[in-house]
């Protein structure tokens, strides 16, 4: 019965456009604030913060600025990883080489993979749907060949750059406790910016695109300046997560670790998390991340009596019939499902 609107009343534009309308709702965000900031840096160890919480972060950050596109302006995009990788190096660049401030360095890798990824975006001027997402798959292997056989970037084919030591204000960054505030600050702020980005007229255009492009081009809609902001922020948030994964959580800028699986990957995040919905990008994230972990560790229990290799694909086979299952049950993602269950609850005892 402390689930309801009941109650809560809304005398002003600002209370009616909150984005937490329910008390509940605004005691559960500060809860799950107080487990980021305080419960898990004092109390997980350090195998799961570094290798489960930083990439979780780093891939919702990600996956967000592919929902801005793809969930939000409708824009189809198979390259993002791509768009990570020049974050990843920009941010080397800036940090290692000119002696730029580190947070500065991390949010200009993201300006230098926005103005790549509007280059790149100039084709959703002309074509859409398909196509789009056919050019924006040759902007990896263009952007993949481009970095590996550039010397001065990456050091050449087989080139691997260590990250340097980090330092904030004379303070080194040089523990797991550290490197998870840094990215969980990053992510915080960037969200913040993002949710009040989405809902605010630019959001409202961005949907108008996505539904019916030429209904919103009537009512005054932008499309070429529009279009080409969504795929700068969304290209500006990958660039961030590329350079924090890079930095944070594998220590090496190696363009393998961008490949177009990984794009694939944050293509499934989105759907599976649900398009359009910024709760979608940490669900999506979350699902990719932690569950192939659960998997093998469970499968791990089974090495000595079935091969190694039928356990591999036994792990393969069991993620992809799961999204399947998924996909079938909620087509429209976990967002949805977790919007459903809150509409039951408060609806509760009385559907009617």
């Amino acid at each position: 019965m402390f689930y309801r609107e009941c109650g809560n009343y809304k005398d002003n534009y600002a209370s009616d456009m909150a984005i937490f309308p329910i008390p509940l709702d605004r005691w559960g965000f500060i809860f799950m604030l107080f487990l980021a900031f305080i419960v898990i840096p004092l109390f997980a160890s350090e195998y799961f913060v570094t290798n489960i919480i930083i990439p979780f972060y780093c891939f919702a950050l990600s996956a967000f600025g592919l929902n801005v596109l793809a969930g939000y302006a409708g824009q189809v995009s198979l390259g993002h990883a791509a768009f990570m990788a020049v974050g990843s190096y920009a941010s080397f660049i800036l940090y290692g080489r000119y002696g730029i401030p580190l947070i500065p360095s991390i949010l200009g890798a993201g300006v230098i993979s926005a103005i790549v990824g509007t280059f790149f975006g100039l084709p959703s001027l002309r074509i859409k749907g398909f196509y789009l997402a056919i050019s924006t798959l040759a902007s990896q292997f263009l952007i993949e060949w481009i970095i590996m056989h550039w010397q001065w970037l990456s050091g050449g084919v087989f080139g691997t750059i260590e990250a340097p030591d980090m330092f904030i204000f004379g303070g080194a960054i040089d523990t797991y406790v550290k490197k998870y505030y840094l990215v969980l600050f990053i992510l915080v702020l960037l969200m913040t910016f993002g949710k009040n980005l989405v809902r605010g007229q630019l959001g409202r255009n961005w949907m108008a695109i996505r539904d019916v492009d030429y209904a919103a081009e009537i009512i005054g809609v932008n499309l070429y300046r529009d279009k080409l902001i969504a795929f700068s922020v969304s290209t500006f948030y990958a660039g961030v997560a590329g350079s924090l994964i890079t930095l944070c959580y594998v220590g090496v800028a190696n363009i393998e670790e961008f490949n177009v699986m990984v794009s694939f990957s944050l293509m499934g995040m989105i759907i599976i998390g649900g398009l359009g919905t910024v709760l979608g990008s940490f669900l999506g994230a979350g699902f990719f991340v932690t569950l192939p972990i659960a998997i093998s560790q469970f499968l791990g229990s089974f090495m000595e009596v079935v091969p190694s290799d039928i356990l591999a694909n036994t792990e393969a086979i069991i993620f992809g019939g799961l999204i399947v299952f998924f996909l079938i049950v909620e087509p429209y993602g976990m967002a949805r499902l977790w919007h459903t269950i809150k509409e039951k609850m408060r609806l509760w005892p009385f559907p009617y």
